[in-house]
């Protein structure tokens, strides 16, 4: 057996973090209602210039110009109370197009899932100061789209899609065999949106001639539908489609429509029956529409160039792994008159390649054992790359460039957490700075990265965070039984004595992908139970980011098993530390976090007094196709996976309290998933608690629920251990 044992991190912003010197004592409805929350920054969008970018005002009634070098405004581009026949006295969002003539105002925006809204919209024309509704169509739209040329609108009514022509003032419509919960043009089905991250799929060829879209037949996939209470003796049903691991999933096919010739015309892109699309767009050149397959087990990519007017398509860049394709990566290629772009994890670190327009590789952009965790933007003029890496610490992240020469510059002067957006024309960039000592700074630079001014310093939060008692995070490494070395991060109780036996909370995500462990400022209830006699834990196991492909995969085909196994032994490691009470142990999370947690419970041998798991998968043959198939594959091709990785088949090897808590309107992660571990737990004779919010989504929040739930929690914690 290897030797357990912890070792903190050396490094000087890091070393024995003593506790803050305040005297007010922290209260938990002050944390979850967001009084230690950072401030940012509001929206800077640059326009084509660089020189220059727009904001909203804070009330919503004007669309202002300000100049990067100074911040000062020099125009207003729409001004509700100027503009001629606007029947609207605020909106909710914007869109300027490529001419600078027209700009996309939309209002009464509501959710449709996570990420797709519907909204009233309207178009305001720049030279006449005139504002009109984009379409007659009563019913509101989604997915609206410039064409490059500015001079049109594509959007979706009704799941049919229209197109807007300025010009003439007149609309048509492209599609008309649309139907809910049946068939979608141009938008998304609800597992492309939660897991592709996508909700629109129409692009328009450079010259605004074509339009090509995908059109999804979701008839065949099975319905859910869950209640919907509000306060009614005769709840409703909302029900739409959601194909459960190994079911049957939406069909895709590309479509082009012509605008001169007013017709449509299907491509023949090579697609097994039950591959994904989850993305097109049209290179520079508009006979070339470029479409992003995967098959369904993701683990072959391929990209095909598809003449709109022919249908051929050829081939022009494929990708195989013995796991999966990150879907992310294809949200990497962007096309350039000299190049495309792609981030690929071919050497086993994510890094950046330059493609000629045909395909071929030109070079790997960036080189070295660290992971690049976003792509910025290439500048075809310098043929620089630039983009954020983990390349000191997996988790801090630093802003870099790599010129043509292989130069690299890294932007970012502090070490912690950084973000950068840029200009247009990469002439400036605002950096997003914090680290778990400093809210955030954002700050503004010019392209020699030189400072040009704070536009944020949170200097006010500092000072009422001054006056505060509270314990602060140290980073730490965690070697396990099973030879793994962990980043860590531990938060120790106000008045530490390291003679002291103290109860432990262990805090995670886990999830594929992710990180919880970041040097980041973030005030979350962690501070407060730490101030209440708390020793608080984040571990990011195997399976997490920042870390490399063979790190971040090896969970494959039996996910959850490795995650839970590193909590497990990471507590089992805290509990040889002489300030760590082993018998007053408890581990929580959410969603993912939550399936961590019953596995950890499963698993860990009493290792655990105690668990709180919120919103959990128990079972993945409960979970969406896409994510599940991702890292599982069906349960036809995998059942033993899935049998070692269900909280929900092992009920009866749960030890320890258990919270269970879930809200009955979740579209993500089903209610189900609770109640079916609720009924295997009694069966098994095992009791439990449970907590159930009504029609609280994923996020269970909503006037006073977040204050209940972190309530509950925290009570649960005080009786249970």
């Amino acid at each position: 057996m290897k030797k357990i044992f912890l070792s903190f991190i050396a490094l000087l912003s890091l070393q024995n973090i003593t506790s803050q010197n305040g005297t007010k004592p922290l209260q938990l409805k002050q944390i979850v209602n967001g009084e230690f929350s950072q401030k940012s920054v509001g929206e800077m969008r640059s326009l084509p210039d660089g020189i220059h970018y727009t904001a909203m005002n804070p009330a919503r009634t004007m669309i202002i110009k300000y100049a990067y070098k100074t911040g000062e405004p020099v125009d207003t581009l729409f001004n509700v109370k100027k503009a001629r026949e606007c029947s609207f006295d605020k909106f909710d969002g914007y869109e300027i197009n490529s001419t600078e003539h027209r700009i996309l105002l939309w209002k009464d925006t509501e959710s449709i899932y996570r990420r797709s809204t519907l909204a009233q919209y309207y178009d305001y024309d720049v030279r006449r100061n005139m504002v009109s509704k984009l379409t007659e169509n009563e019913t509101k739209q989604t997915a609206p789209l410039f064409s490059p040329d500015g001079r049109m609108c594509a959007f979706v009514v009704d799941n049919n899609i229209w197109i807007k022509k300025f010009d003439y003032n007149t609309e048509i419509q492209i599609t008309k065999d649309g139907a809910v919960n049946q068939l979608l043009n141009g938008t998304t089905d609800w597992v492309y949106e939660e897991e592709f991250g996508t909700t629109r799929l129409m692009s328009w060829s450079e010259d605004s001639k074509i339009l090509a879209y995908v059109k999804t037949d979701e008839s065949q996939v099975p319905t859910f539908c869950m209640q919907m209470f509000e306060h009614r003796v005769d709840p409703t049903l909302a029900c739409f489609k959601y194909p459960y691991a190994g079911q049957t999933n939406s069909t895709v096919s590309v479509h082009a429509y012509n605008l001169e010739s007013k017709d449509t015309k299907a491509l023949n892109v090579p697609l097994d029956e039950d591959g994904y699309i989850p993305q097109i767009k049209f290179t520079k050149n508009p006979e070339q529409l470029a479409v992003m397959t995967l098959n369904r087990d993701q683990n072959k990519f391929q990209m095909y160039y598809v003449n709109p007017k022919s249908a051929v398509s050829k081939m022009v860049l494929q990708e195989t792994s013995d796991t999966y394709i990150d879907s992310e990566n294809l949200y990497t290629i962007e096309f350039y008159d000299d190049c495309f772009t792609y981030v690929s994890e071919k050497d086993g670190w994510s890094h950046v390649y330059l493609y000629s327009p045909t395909g071929v590789l030109l070079r790997q952009a960036t080189k070295g054992k660290w992971d690049v965790t976003r792509l910025i933007g290439y500048d075809p003029k310098l043929k620089t790359v630039y983009y954020e890496a983990a390349d000191k610490h997996a988790f801090r992240r630093s802003v870099m460039k790599t010129d043509a020469k292989g130069v690299t510059t890294t932007l970012s002067p502090k070490e912690g957490m950084n973000s950068a957006e840029f200009s247009a024309n990469f002439m400036y960039y605002v950096n997003k700075f914090s680290n778990v000592n400093t809210p955030l700074e954002v700050t503004l630079y010019d392209a020699k990265a030189k400072p040009v001014r704070v536009l944020q310093d949170n200097e006010e939060l500092k000072a009422k965070l001054a006056q505060y008692r509270y314990p602060t995070k140290e980073f730490i490494k965690i070697s396990t039984a099973s030879g793994q070395e962990l980043n860590a991060w531990m938060i120790k109780p106000l008045n530490f004595d390291p003679n002291t036996k103290y109860p432990v909370l262990m805090t995670q995500y886990s999830g594929p992908n992710s990180q919880q462990v970041l040097d980041r400022y973030g005030f979350d209830w962690d501070y407060y139970l730490g101030s209440n006699g708390y020793v608080v834990v984040c571990v990011d196991g195997r399976g997490t980011g920042a870390r490399g492909e063979s790190f971040r995969k090896c969970t494959y085909m039996k996910l959850g098993l490795l995650e839970a196994t590193d909590q497990v032994e990471a507590a089992q490691a805290l509990g040889k530390m002489s300030f760590v009470d082993e018998s007053r142990m408890a581990i929580w999370g959410w969603s993912f976090g939550g399936y961590n947690t019953l596995m950890s419970l499963t698993i860990g041998e009493g290792t655990f007094k105690t668990g709180m798991a919120v919103a959990p998968v128990t079972d993945w043959r409960f979970y969406d196709s896409v994510y599940t198939e991702r890292f599982m594959r069906t349960p036809k091709q995998n059942e033993d996976g899935y049998n070692i990785t269900s909280p929900l088949k092992r009920a009866s090897e749960l030890q320890g309290n258990l919270l269970l808590v879930h809200g009955t309107a979740d579209d993500n992660v089903h209610y189900l998933n609770t109640l079916e571990y609720a009924e295997a737990l009694v069966q098994a004779n095992k009791q439990f608690d449970m907590q159930i919010y009504t029609d609280k989504n994923h996020s269970i929040y909503g006037g006073n629920t977040r204050f209940h739930l972190y309530t509950r929690l925290y009570n649960f914690l005080q009786d249970k251990l």
